[in-house]
């Protein structure tokens, strides 16, 4: 079943069991898949829905630290459940060993050597690990391995 389909059925689900956080947080996310398909004039994928999704947890992650600083601990709290909410339609998340592994497998496949390399391996890692990992974890490990 694709992920589309997967949030109309669980908006349903949580609609009968009354759970007003799940039912917003799958409302917001389908008026984006929809909006998205709306801007493109196409429907979007599961891998165009998990970038959407990952975008959404962005967000959602600065909105909390704001709040956090704004003193607004409610907010920020409804914000982190929500992630919570949206996390679990997201692919299993890599371990950071297996992604040290593979960017060393990289690096040594395009015989990338230092910083200035970084990109070869980047346009390689980043597609295979989408939604598995953030580019901000892979942009550091592989930093740390290349200049090893």
């Amino acid at each position: 079943m694709e992920l589309k389909q997967i949030f109309l059925s669980d908006l349903k689900g949580a609609m009968k069991s009354r759970d007003s956080l799940k039912v917003d947080t799958l409302r917001l996310i389908i008026s984006e898949i929809k909006n998205k398909e709306i801007d493109l004039r196409e429907e979007l994928g599961d891998d165009a829905i998990t970038a959407l999704l990952t975008t959404q947890i962005k967000r959602r992650k600065e909105a909390a630290s704001m709040y956090e600083q704004g003193g607004r601990t409610d907010l920020k709290e409804k914000e982190e459940k929500e992630i919570v909410i949206i996390q679990t339609y997201l692919p299993e998340p890599v371990g950071e060993e297996e992604l040290k592994q593979r960017i060393g497998e990289v690096i040594a496949e395009t015989g990338a050597q230092g910083s200035k390399d970084m990109g070869k391996v980047m346009k390689v890692v980043v597609p295979e690990f989408k939604g598995k990992a953030e580019g901000d974890q892979i942009r550091t490990l592989v930093t740390e391995l290349l200049s090893s």
